[in-house]
């Protein structure tokens, strides 16, 4: 609105993503694309896997959890909406806090049919990575732009972007 094109252009360059919003972390070594997305609640985890699914030509593989210690109710809606949007699921831990991690997962899973169960963050960022062809895209949901797992009342490092850098090397 009356501003000069070329300054805007200029400005418009220097722009940069919020971090953890669909944040494209790595490009895997078969070509797969790997965003993370601080999904972490139902319509979240929707809003994100149907973002992407348009620009997906083979499997959207999916790798999230639920944090511990929060609304419990959301967690088997999270896995529905897994299982309906999602091509490869993997669930996995996210801030279990006080709670037991197998349990969030079991919960989880029990409405998320054909879904992998691997607790270990890394090994579940790991494990989407190797499954992964170059037509598919990948998206590591629940924590975004956090720098740490939150397991009994300890804040351990983990970032989602480093690690997934790391896993796809």
């Amino acid at each position: 609105t009356g501003g000069d094109v070329s300054t805007t252009l200029g400005n418009l360059a220097r722009l940069q993503p919020v971090r953890g919003r669909l944040e494209r972390a790595v490009i895997t070594k078969s070509g797969a694309p790997l965003y993370v997305d601080y999904a972490h609640t139902p319509d979240a985890l929707e809003a994100a896997i149907e973002a992407l699914r348009p620009h997906c030509k083979g499997r959207l593989i999916l790798v999230f959890g639920a944090g511990g210690d929060r609304d419990t109710g959301k967690r088997p809606e999270m896995g529905a909406i897994a299982a309906q949007l999602a091509d490869y699921v993997i669930v996995t831990d996210d801030n279990p806090r006080s709670e037991d991690p197998a349990a969030i997962r079991t919960a989880i899973l029990a409405t998320a049919p054909g879904a992998r169960d691997i607790g270990g963050r890394r090994e579940a960022i790991a494990a989407a990575i190797s499954e992964a062809g170059p037509d598919d895209i990948i998206l590591l949901a629940g924590k975004g732009h956090e720098q740490g797992q939150i397991v009994g009342d300890r804040i351990l490092p983990f970032d989602d972007v480093a690690v997934a850098r790391e896993c796809a090397a």
